[in-house]
């Protein structure tokens, strides 16, 4: 995801090569950092540090201990930290890295195509400007929400940074249903496809309500009703929803440590 958002603000020219260092220890990703910055890799944390105003942290949060450790004595006071690992908390941010200036930010994997949801949220230190430049930059991977409650990003994980793979799930029942009615592999992948892109751009287009556009599909005695109706005696409203609340109590549960 660090490298998204490195390419995404490269593309959007908010930024150029470069203004960005790439702090990566793994071999194999060259190519990729070559494309978004102009600099050689760094392999190991440096003087470098000291001379960046933003320092995104985008590691797995089992690294995050090691690395603040190892990037700790080139902080600045003033440096601004954009986190967007899961599960570790502001005052967990602060307490490892000395550092009162935290943006916390819950991405999702459509930011990968420039179609992303982001949930952020700030520590108190970080001043109205800092905010808006972080969403500007933060707004080149899709949209973005800011949140006072940091509680919130543990929902928004559940709802929006899981929920590409609700919709991959929901997509791929279709499918398999229309494979099994005769279709081809193929031709199930372009029924589907097709009709989420379509009632998506429905949705974003109109000011009509999800209930709404399924009233408009629905007609009285009609295949739609026959559908809506099998959905409701296997309650799969309610499972929707208790698989969402499971979601954000381990996502609750992995913030806790």
């Amino acid at each position: 995801m660090g490298m998204t958002y490195g390419q995404s603000f490269v593309n959007a020219s908010i930024l150029s090569s470069t203004d960005l260092h790439v702090l990566e220890k793994h071999e194999g990703k060259e190519e990729q950092i070559k494309r978004i910055s102009s600099h050689a890799i760094e392999t190991d944390p440096g003087e470098f540090i000291r001379d960046m105003d933003l320092i995104i942290l985008s590691v797995k949060p089992q690294d995050f201990q090691e690395l603040a450790a190892a990037i700790r004595p080139y902080l600045r006071p003033d440096h601004l930290i954009l986190s967007i690992m899961a599960g570790i908390k502001v005052s967990g941010i602060e307490r490892q890295l000395g550092i009162k200036k935290i943006v916390r930010a819950m991405p999702n994997l459509p930011a990968q195509v420039g179609l992303g949801m982001t949930v952020f949220t700030t520590s108190m230190e970080v001043s109205r400007l800092e905010i808006f430049t972080v969403q500007n930059l933060l707004n080149t991977t899709g949209k973005t929400l800011y949140v006072e409650n940091e509680d919130l990003l543990d929902s928004a994980t559940a709802i929006s940074g899981s929920g590409p793979a609700y919709v991959f799930y929901f997509m791929e029942s279709m499918m398999q249903t229309a494979r099994d009615m005769g279709f081809s592999d193929a031709e199930a992948q372009l029924l589907v496809k097709q009709t989420f892109l379509g009632s998506i751009n429905l949705l974003n287009k109109n000011n009509l309500s999800c209930s709404e556009w399924i009233t408009k599909v629905s007609s009285k005695g009609g295949t739609t009703e026959a559908a809506i109706k099998q959905f409701g005696l296997v309650d799969l409203e309610k499972g929707i929803k208790t698989g969402l609340v499971a979601a954000e109590t381990r996502a609750q549960e992995l913030s806790e440590g």
